[in-house]
């Protein structure tokens, strides 16, 4: 939280989770939103990844389209619930590389993904055919 605190944000809520809807097995899902935070006017919605090595891939690998959308999902019920639908969003990750033997590296990156980035897209002209 300090470290967020020392980038000018301010923490709204902490695991924020809900029920976000049902899975294709009909299964209850519960999303969750590890940090709800204000970044002057722009609502922030935080995951935190932690790993104790970049051996095989990245930290930050972590957050996959599927977790991406999950967020989202948990985001619009949030700003639902709280009747937030005029203040701008955005969807940050912040990667904790903690090594057993060496000082955390804690890294912030803002804006890793948008909603318009995980609209699936549909064919809209029939150039594929020929």
């Amino acid at each position: 939280m300090r470290y967020l605190s020392s980038h000018g944000y301010r923490v709204v809520m902490t695991n924020f989770k809900v029920p976000v809807g049902r899975n294709r097995a009909g299964a209850a899902v519960t999303g969750e939103i590890d940090i709800v935070a204000l970044e002057h006017r722009t609502l922030c919605f935080i995951e935190v990844k932690t790993r104790r090595s970049e051996a095989f891939v990245p930290v930050i690998a972590a957050v996959d389209k599927q977790k991406m959308r999950q967020i989202t999902r948990t985001a619009r019920v949030y700003r639902r619930l709280f009747a937030v639908t005029d203040m701008a969003i955005r969807y940050d990750v912040v990667t904790v590389l903690a090594p057993r033997h060496a000082e955390p590296v804690i890294t912030l990156t803002k804006a890793f993904w948008n909603e318009a980035s995980l609209k699936k897209r549909v064919w809209t002209s029939d150039k594929w055919m020929n």
